[in-house]
């Protein structure tokens, strides 16, 4: 109705134009004379500018008009009923608020039925409360006949739920996009000016797209939510702060790749002499490995008979594989400092990076605390071999993840393999713990370079006091 009655104005319109056009030509043209070619261009030339500022007019006015045609026809009569639902739809940002504006714009002032299918999923989101939408016979043929791959789009469905080509016959119609399928059951469809269906359908999908933007965000959040509190109790089981402890001098240093990590450090002093120090790495990163840290963590701090060091281990091994996680182990240095005796024992489960820096006569060197023990809680661990090396005064110790000696430059050398790493450890024992952190942390982060870092950063440093 709405596109007849617009053609009509347009016809009309342009039929006034060619009648003006007619009349200027007769009342201009036979006043030029023949012989004056100049005038006639003259006279031609004011025809068109006549003609042309006219034809602005026209459509100016055929413009307006079109727009009152289209207010009248959309917004009065049946027609008006879906343009209520659409202008109020472009407000709703939920299922709840699409299911409300159905219930007061197309039940309950429409009269219609409405039935709301998720095709994908074969359920029922919404349906009106009557004979139509609860009747089993119609859900099942609606199933059978529209299915999930069904093309998107609007379409009328006659009495026998099948489609048909135009409005005139049809008993309502139903919108198809994201397998989702909206049915009005109307038996006044024919009413509805044709020009509204388009409009309906794209306002109807920038609802679907605006409410799954909106629920991915939501879900994004609570998930935020969740991994955030879980990096703050995965912080809670690391000390807060290192214990003050006679003769021994700690710091650390913790930089989660993402939220949460698999690295994790400990200090617990014993009695007044000896301190066991721990530093590991489980394998992996997310939940599953911060779950095994925790439980690392848990089972070193509860067992009582901290000294038996083979025992440690074997209690770790054991916890980690009745968690029975695929592919999840753990690298971990476990030592005892005596400050009495002035040794370390230790098991080094295969963390790469222990070291002692001591000082000698021509200067600060390096003794490694090589590996003596096959990674934890995957495969049977054989034999396991307690170490013992030799402390002094001034000895620092260093534990790190292989986020530190793994980093790369832009050329890929991993700075563990440097002159420059070993050079800057040699040059930073003097200072304090966390000095010797903050320089180490400093290069790691100058050689990265403006690079994203690949793994958790991780470090503690004990030294021995002079």
């Amino acid at each position: 109705m709405y596109k007849a009655r617009r053609r009509t104005v347009l016809i009309i319109t342009d039929c006034i134009l060619i009648v003006l056009l007619v009349v200027l030509a007769i009342g201009i043209v036979p006043r030029i004379a023949p012989n004056n070619k100049m005038a006639f261009y003259f006279a031609f030339a004011t025809i068109g500018f006549l003609f042309c500022t006219l034809l602005v007019i026209a459509r100016k006015f055929t413009g307006k008009t079109s727009e009152k045609i289209q207010e009248k026809v959309l917004y009065t009569g049946e027609t008006s009923i879906l343009s209520e639902f659409i202008e109020k739809l472009r407000f709703c940002y939920s299922l709840d608020d699409f299911y409300v504006l159905i219930s007061e714009i197309l039940e309950q002032k429409g009269d219609c039925s409405v039935l709301y299918v998720d095709r994908s999923k074969n359920y029922v989101l919404y349906n009106s409360p009557d004979k139509i939408t609860n009747s089993t016979e119609v859900m099942k043929s609606l199933s059978l006949k529209y299915t999930e791959d069904w093309k998107s789009g609007i379409f009328f469905f006659g009495d026998e739920l099948g489609i048909v080509s135009t409005n005139k016959n049809a008993r309502g119609f139903f919108l198809s996009n994201n397998a989702c399928h909206l049915f009005v059951f109307c038996r006044y469809t024919h009413l509805f000016d044709n020009v509204i269906y388009p409009k309906l359908f794209e306002e109807f999908c920038r609802f679907q797209n605006r409410t799954k933007t909106i629920s991915d965000l939501s879900e994004i959040a609570s998930l935020s939510k969740e991994w955030e509190q879980l990096a703050d109790t995965q912080r809670s089981f690391l000390p807060p702060k290192m214990p003050k402890i006679d003769k021994l001098e700690c710091a650390a240093y913790f930089r989660p790749l993402v939220n949460v990590s698999g690295d994790y450090y400990t200090v617990l002093p014993m009695s007044p002499t000896k301190t066991l120090l721990m530093l590991g790495d489980v394998s992996g990163k997310g939940l599953a490995a911060a779950l095994v840290m925790g439980l690392v963590m848990n089972t070193v701090k509860i067992i009582e008979d901290k000294d038996d060091l083979v025992g440690v281990i074997n209690s770790v091994d054991k916890a980690i594989k009745g968690m029975k996680l695929q592919d999840k182990y753990t690298v971990v240095f476990i030592g005892i400092v005596d400050t009495e005796k002035m040794t370390i024992r230790y098991v080094n489960a295969s963390m790469s990076d222990p070291l002692i820096i001591t000082k000698a006569p021509e200067g600060y060197r390096i003794k490694p605390l090589t590996s003596n023990c096959s990674v934890v809680g995957i495969i049977p661990i054989e034999d396991i071999e307690v170490h013992e090396q030799r402390l002094f005064r001034g000895d620092v110790i260093l534990m790190a993840s292989d986020g530190v000696s793994e980093v790369m430059d832009d050329s890929g050398e991993e700075l563990g393999n440097t002159e420059l790493y070993t050079n800057t450890i040699k040059a930073s024992a003097k200072k304090s713990p966390q000095e010797f952190i903050d320089d180490v942390v400093e290069l790691v982060m100058t050689y990265n370079g403006d690079k994203k870092l690949r793994d958790d950063v991780t470090m503690m440093v004990a030294k021995v006091g002079e």
